[in-house]
């Protein structure tokens, strides 16, 4: 909740998993610095803006839009990491769409994955004859994808769709039909936006990759 302040240069500083935010409540400038700190990991580099991904999820919506017009699909977000990218998405989606979740873990708690997948939540429809788009937050091996879309279509599932926000090509491990793609990028990790590092950075209005710290922490870095 944003208090109001008669001073133009007041300032709110949030506290959040780590994240420090501070940004003004008024006259504030379209990329106000924000201050990034973490106990291992630090920001490298902001690859999407806010305004990137807002509107390439736009463009996903329309194409979405067309190719399902006149059906219901079910959106089956990816959790965690895709809450973010899902819920800005299903607002700008024009068909009557429903929803559900899965979620599986595959990373431990940084920034590497274990290579066991297991699943935390399945979904809660019954899929049998449904129009599914499965909304993940990033595509890299493929592997957990590769494993969904074999189980879902024993499902009955009549159709399957990948969107992905991010694709890193480079790390893929096996074949996937991308339907819709909102950015590729290098192999790198990356945060914001819903993706998180050891649970940090998930609040992040941006898209940018970390980098572990060696040795003691660096002081406050300011990004725009």
């Amino acid at each position: 909740m944003r208090r109001r302040s008669g001073c133009a240069c007041a300032r709110l500083l949030i506290i959040f998993n780590g994240v420090w935010r501070i940004q003004t409540h008024r006259n504030r400038a379209p990329r106000e610095p924000v201050v990034v700190l973490a106990d291992k990991y630090e920001i490298q580099e902001i690859l999407f803006t806010e305004e990137q991904i807002a509107s390439r999820v736009g463009e996903l919506a329309d194409m979405i839009t067309g190719d399902f017009e006149g059906t219901a699909p079910l959106m089956v977000g990816i959790l965690k990491g895709a809450f973010i990218f899902l819920a800005d998405l299903a607002r700008r989606v024009r068909v009557p769409a429903e929803f559900d979740f899965m979620a599986f873990s595959s990373y431990g708690s940084g920034t590497k994955t274990s290579g066991v997948v297991r699943v935390l939540k399945d979904l809660s429809t019954d899929i049998a004859g449904r129009h599914l788009i499965l909304v993940e937050d990033i595509v890299d091996s493929g592997l957990t994808l590769s494993y969904l879309l074999r189980d879902l279509k024993a499902r009955g599932a009549a159709s399957l769709s990948i969107c992905a926000l991010l694709n890193k090509e480079v790390a893929r491990q096996v074949d996937l039909p991308i339907r819709y793609e909102g950015f590729t990028i290098p192999d790198v990790f990356v945060v914001g936006y819903g993706l998180d590092c050891a649970e940090q950075y998930r609040n992040l209005p941006y898209i940018a990759s970390v980098k572990k710290l060696a040795g003691e922490p660096p002081a406050p870095r300011l990004f725009p």
